[in-house]
This record gives structure tokens, sequence and C-alpha cells, in this order.
């Protein structure tokens, strides 16, 4: 079964959620890269929106000036499902670059 590999990129996330992704189907995140482009260290948070429900995967993590954070390293992955909102916040406007990386519609 052939795999599709799907990169989601934002600019200049602030201090209002962005959704990166909504999954369609049963979709694995391979990969969550975020950048601060700042000046100064900011906090950000990444979290999976579960219909109302908020799963934080990293909440107000420090990322040093020109840095950037692994959210899942060491080959870590994880499952979403249809409906499943990936989204970011800064507590600095403009402030961070997300990269992301899935696999879509892997069997169940």
């Amino acid at each position: 079964m052939a795999q599709n590999f799907r990169r989601y990129i934002n600019r200049n996330t602030g201090t209002s959620a962005v959704t990166i992704f909504t999954s369609d189907s049963y979709d694995t995140i391979v990969g969550i890269n975020i950048a601060n482009t700042t000046g100064s260290s900011v906090n950000a948070s990444v979290y999976i929106t579960n219909s109302t429900l908020d799963y934080y995967l990293i909440k107000t993590a420090p990322i040093p000036s020109g840095s950037s954070l692994q959210v899942l390293d060491g080959g870590a992955k994880f499952v979403v499902q249809s409906g499943d909102a990936l989204k970011i916040i800064s507590d600095t406007a403009s402030s961070l670059d997300t990269v992301v990386s899935t696999v879509d519609d892997i069997s169940t």
C-alpha cells in the first residue's frame, strides 16, 4: 500500500491559536518543528482539539531566540482521527514558524 506523505507549514504564528491541519481520516503525525523567529524567548503550546476538548502535546514550552523545538523526537509518532485538529499558539505576536509532517490515510 502506498503511503501519502504530507507537509503543513505555517508562518508568523502569534497569540491567537492557529489550526495547522485537521485530519480527515486516520493519519499519523511524524514530525512537528517550531522555530522562534524573534529576538527574544517565547513560549509555545501545541495541542489537539477533539470535539471541544484540547489535549496538549506541549504547553508553554520556552523556545530561545533563534532556536527551534522538535515536539516529537526519538522516532515518536502519534495517530489522529477524522476531525482532530492540530493547533499551535505563542505568547508573542508573529513569533513562530511551524512545519508538520504526516502520513495521510493510514490503514486501520
